[in-house]
Formats: structure tokens, sequence, C-alpha cells
């Protein structure tokens, strides 16, 4: 059964509720405006998950985050479109219930550039005075800056690139032997937040418990049961916050971590890829030698707005 099919048999009354029928060979046409998004719910979210599928890899981020939010009970995210079902716009937006939060990343995916520029201008989807961390398509990154700089927001940005495994079964094999692995749990916070480079503070803090206590992890402990390298999974199923003590690197743990959780996602039906920024070499030859490869046509920009 295609998306379309699926969509008008689960949602038939919904449906009928808010089109228009226009002439007699009955075709309709939904009728709700880009200024207010609807949230999705329920089997509207299945059926979104399925949709974004067709878009890979443009719609990577925001597939992953509905692969999590349909999966994993978590810290609660909001799953806004500019309409049903045949949306333009998709917004992954975590809930701000402290100040924390505002660090967790807001997903954008726009099919149309036109209704996205729209829905910034028009909608109160972003809260232009706070702290907000987008991730979203490069191409439409500078209709983000342009409305931001008409409304005196600062916003700073970074280009990252996604490096996938199409087929776990390709990752090289690493003998593990010998090395203890466990995944990460809430004592291990405080020391995965220290170590990574956009932690170190108490703002980020949350997002870590939440990845931690939600999320698949992997890490290498030490005789005494403390972990030593580890990598994490975001909210957007993409594998990240890899790090290695440096007392314990060059000993081919950062591999095996990687190689774990990699085969951990794929076997739970999670999509297995990571993002490394441009300038990272040392993480682009990493991630290049465990058998993950770029995809060329698609850039992602990370987008901060606003002082924290």
């Amino acid at each position: 059964m295609n998306f379309n099919r699926m969509i008008r048999t689960a949602y038939r009354p919904f449906l009928f509720a808010h089109m228009e029928r226009k002439g007699v060979g009955a075709s309709f046409r939904f009728t709700q405006t880009t200024r207010h998004l609807m949230e999705l719910t329920g089997e509207q979210l299945k059926l979104t998950e399925i949709h974004l599928k067709r878009y890979l890899p443009q719609s990577q981020q925001a597939y992953g985050c509905l692969v999590l939010r349909n999966r994993v009970t978590s810290d609660p995210v909001r799953v806004l479109v500019d309409r049903w079902p045949e949306f333009n716009v998709i917004v992954c937006k975590p809930k701000y219930e402290q100040k924390g939060d505002l660090f967790k990343t807001t997903v954008v995916f726009a099919k149309d550039e036109a209704v996205l520029e729209e829905t910034l201008r028009k909608s109160s989807v972003i809260d232009w005075t706070q702290y907000l961390c987008v991730d979203i398509n490069l191409r439409h990154a500078e209709i983000f800056k342009a409305v931001a700089r008409e409304k005196g927001v600062f916003s700073s940005s970074l280009t990252v690139s996604h490096m996938t495994i199409p087929d776990v079964s390709n990752l090289p094999s690493i003998d593990s032997s010998g090395i203890s692995l466990s995944s990460l749990d809430e004592s291990h916070v405080d020391l995965v937040n220290q170590m990574w480079r956009y932690g170190r503070n108490e703002q980020t803090v949350r997002m870590i418990r939440n990845m931690v206590a939600n999320f698949p992890s992997c890490c290498v402990l030490d005789a005494e049961g403390k972990p030593v390298s580890w990598i994490l999974t975001f909210a957007s199923c993409a594998m990240g916050v890899l790090h290695t003590l440096p007392e314990h690197r060059r000993k081919g743990y950062a591999k095996v971590v990687i190689s774990t959780l990699a085969k951990r996602l794929h076997a739970q039906g999670y999509p297995v890829y990571s993002f490394r920024e441009e300038e990272n070499e040392v993480i682009y030859r990493l991630l290049k030698s465990m058998g993950l490869s770029e995809v060329p046509s698609h850039r992602e920009a990370c987008i901060v707005f606003n002082e924290f």
C-alpha cells in the first residue's frame, strides 16, 4: 500500500473534515495554512516516518528523529508540519522545560524553500528571543540567517557532512577480545559532559543525560569499571560525542565502540550514520576506515542563534 493510500485509510474522517472538494472528479486540497503549524501525534508520526524515508539522505536527521520518537520514551519532542498529510516543512522541536533544554537541537527539513521562508516569517515555531540551535540542509541555511538578520538576531553556523554505511556487514572486523564493553549510565553523565568539546557546563548536562538514559551508547571500561572511551546516539539517531581519554588512545578503542554501536543500532532497526565537521580530517579518516562514506551531494548546517 502506498503512502497516500495509507493516509486516506487511516485518517479518512480527519482528512474529509479539513479538505475542500474541487469539481466532479472529487479531488481534494488541504487548506491548513503555513502560519499555524500542526503538531503530529500517534499514527501520524508513524506515517510521517515512512514518508521521510523517501527523501533520504536530505531528510536523514528528521527521519532519525522520527525513528527514535516512535520507538523510545525520552525527553519530549514536538513534531510540527505546515500541513497534513503532504507537508512541505517539518520541525522536530524539543520541549523547553528548563534552561538547559535550549541546548537541544531543533531539526528542520523542508521540501519547499518558499514555504520554509513563509513559515519562519509568519509562524511562532521559532522563538527568536532565545538561544536556539537548528540543524537544516545547508542550501536552506541562508533563509534562516536572512530572517534572523531582519530581526536583529545574532547567528553563527557550522557545516557538517553525513557519513553513512548502508550495510553494516561491511564494517571491518575489529578484535575486541580482552576489552570490557558496556553502555553508559547515569553515573557517567558528568564525565561525558566534561570531555565533550561543546559541553563542560551545566547547560549541556540535560541533553547528555537524555542521550545516555534513553538512546543506545557504547563504552570501554577500565579495570576499575570506569569509561575510558565512548560514543553516544543523538536524538536524530546520529552516532556522536565520540571520545577516548588521552592516556588510553592508540589502543583501537574508538574503532571498537563505533563498530559495536553501529551493529547495535542496525540490529534495532535504526539508521546507521554519523556526521563530522567539514574541517575535522581526523574523524573523517577514522570513519572512512570503518567503512562509512560521505554523501557528496548533501551537507547540513548547524546554526546557533543568540548567546546562551
